[in-house]
C-alpha cells in the first residue's frame, strides 16, 4: 500500500486496517518462529506498513 493510498483513506478505515495489519504481523512473527517462512522480508514490509498507517493516524489526530 502506497502513501498516496493511505492518505486517501478515512480515519475509521485507517484504524480498521491498522488493527488488521497488526494482527497479520503478529501471525507472521509467530509462524516464522515456529518454522521459517518462505519470504521473511514480508515481516519487514508489514512492519513498515503498520508504521505508515500509525504515522498517518497520529498526524490526523494532531491536526484536529
Amino acid at each position: 500500500m502506497k502513501q498516496t493510498e493511505i492518505t486517501k483513506l478515512s480515519t475509521a478505515d485507517l484504524q480498521s486496517r491498522l488493527d488488521d495489519f497488526k494482527g497479520q504481523l503478529t501471525n507472521l512473527k509467530l509462524t516464522h518462529k515456529m518454522a521459517p517462512i518462505e519470504n521473511p522480508l514480508r515481516i519487514h514490509h508489514m512492519r513498515k506498513l503498520v508504521a505508515r498507517l500509525s504515522t498517518e493516524l497520529t498526524k490526523r489526530s494532531n491536526q484536529a
